[in-house]
Order: structure tokens, then sequence, then C-alpha cells
């Protein structure tokens, strides 16, 4: 592979960081999890798939642009709703949210007469409406946050059982990190938590996952080389010779990331924005999170270890 860094030219020392790491991932945490409070009391910016509301899918007899067909509702009274475009048969599908709460039957009648009023001539057929109650938004939220927990759960088996139960911790605490700081980044810009955000942050989880199991893969073939090196010289050895790997891997898919973000349409541009900061966030935690706090429960445990050791000779 590639290497932008050869394997000793660089001997950055990430572990020496880690107080000011932790410092600056404290902070993104508590803001994630007090967004995280906000979602579950309903007062972040939901979508219809958590809060309920209307979908209402439109024909029309010609091709409507997106800006045309938003200003259109908006002047029609609907200003709070997501347009998303279906190009086969000029197509578009109308999710009303919280605020423009309409019956269904309602909603197949106002929005057709917003169209016909901003767009004279345009002709206009509602092929569905579906409605999503607030119960099946409660209840999806909840589903949302149970299945973020079984998956950190099963991150803890998972390496526990391939590496060493200290490391299951630093790859949880990792992931953990890299989840609530887009749940803080989407709520400090206002974003709209949707279905699409959640795939984002389960996608970014097993990034970020994957990303730490090769730096842990790294640290064992060294502490097995050098059993009698220092952890501090041994971790950061190991994050400098897979530095390279790190930043080619987030570089190539913030390009894809990319590309979306900026050619994909205003319909796929939220989730785009959470896979970019997600991989940027995730290259940052497996490198100044993961293992840190593996060499933080290691030397707690050789501390320990060493204090039972000279307790009997005290004694």
């Amino acid at each position: 592979m590639f290497e932008i860094f050869g394997k000793t030219k660089l001997n950055i020392d990430f572990i020496g960081k880690r107080k000011f790491s932790f410092v600056i991932s404290t902070i993104i945490s508590i803001i994630g999890i007090f967004a995280i409070v906000q979602i579950t009391l309903g007062n972040a910016n939901l979508g219809i798939d958590f809060t309920g509301g209307t979908s209402v899918q439109l024909q029309f007899d010609k091709p409507v642009a997106l800006a045309d067909a938003r200003k259109a509702l908006h002047n029609g009274g609907l200003g709070d709703v997501e347009l998303q475009e279906i190009k086969d048969g000029n197509k578009l599908l109308v999710k009303l949210g919280k605020k423009n709460q309409l019956a269904v039957g309602k909603a197949a009648e106002v929005i057709p007469a917003a169209f016909a009023k901003a767009l004279p001539g345009l002709q206009v057929t509602v092929d569905s409406t579906t409605e999503i109650g607030p119960a099946i938004g409660d209840k999806l939220r909840k589903d949302t946050l149970i299945a973020v927990a079984i998956s950190m759960l099963g991150i803890i088996c998972y390496i526990a059982w391939r590496f060493d139960f200290r490391f299951g911790i630093g790859a949880v605490a990792a992931t953990l990190h890299d989840i609530l700081a887009m749940f803080a980044i989407y709520y400090l810009f206002g974003k709209e938590f949707n279905l699409l955000f959640i795939t984002a942050v389960l996608t970014i989880a097993g990034y970020s996952l994957t990303d730490t199991v090769v730096i842990f893969d790294r640290i064992r073939e060294n502490l097995h080389k050098d059993l009698k090196g220092a952890l501090h010289t041994i971790f950061n050895r190991s994050i400098n010779e897979t530095l390279s790997r790190t930043i080619i891997t987030s570089m190539t898919t913030l390009m894809a990331a990319g590309a979306l973000f900026f050619l994909g349409g205003s319909v796929i541009h939220d989730f785009a924005f959470a896979l970019l900061t997600g991989v940027l966030v995730a290259t940052y935690s497996s490198v100044f999170v993961a293992s840190p706090v593996v060499i933080m429960l290691e030397e707690r445990a050789q501390r320990k270890a060493g204090g039972a050791a000279q307790a009997p000779a005290q004694a």
C-alpha cells in the first residue's frame, strides 16, 4: 500500500497528548448526551419519522424544479416540508412535519391547491397519501436508542474475544465517542434527526471500529515482539506505523462522501454531511481515544499487580 509517511520518519507522541484529547472528547460527549436528552424529550429538530406527519406523493405532467416546488408550498402556508424528487414519471414526495400536521384527506387537497395557485397550468395528481402517527415516531425513537446500545454491547464482546477485555473497553469508548459527537454536531448545526441520520451513525460506528481494530492489531503484534518495553513507547510506535493507512483510508472515504455532499442533491445532503463529519471524528478517536483508554487501563492493571506483589514483602 502507498505510504504517506515512512515507518521510521515519524515519531509523534500521540499517547502523551491524551490528557488534552480527553478534555476535548469529554466536552463533545457532554454536548452529545445533552442532544440525545433533547431528542428523547422531543425538543430537537426531529423529522416526521420520529414526530409523526403526513407523506403525499404527487405526479406532474411536466418536470418541476425542487426550488419552485418548495416556493409554491411556502407561499401556500406550508413552510415546514421535506421534498424528495422521484425522477421516474415526474413525481415528487412531500413530507409534512409536525408544524404542518394535516389530516390525510386535507393534505391531499391543500398541497395540489398550493401548486395550482403558484404554478398555473401545471397538472397535479395525488398518487398516494400516508400518515405516520406520533406513536410510531415515539417507538422509532426508542428503538433507535436500543439498537445503538445493543451494537455497543456487541462491539465489547467481539473485541474482548479477539483481543482483550481492556481493548474492548477502548473500542467501545471510541465508538461511543463518535456517536455522541455526531449527535452533538447535528444538534449544534440544527440538522434534522431522521432515519437517514441513524443510518449514517451506524455506518460511522462500523467505520470507526474497523479503523480502531487495525491499530489494535499492530499494538498486539508489537506487544508480543517487545514484552518488556514501555507501554507508552509500544502504543506510540504502533499508531505511527499505521498512520499512513489511517490517513489514506480517511481521505478516500472523505472523497466519496464529499462527492455525495456536493453533487448528490438536497435529498442526501444531510446524510452526506453526517458521513463527512463522522469520518473525521472516527479518525480522531481511533488515534486519540481508543488507544489512550486502553493504555490507561493497562497501566492501572500493572500498578495493581505491582502493589499486590509488594504487599507480602511489606507485611
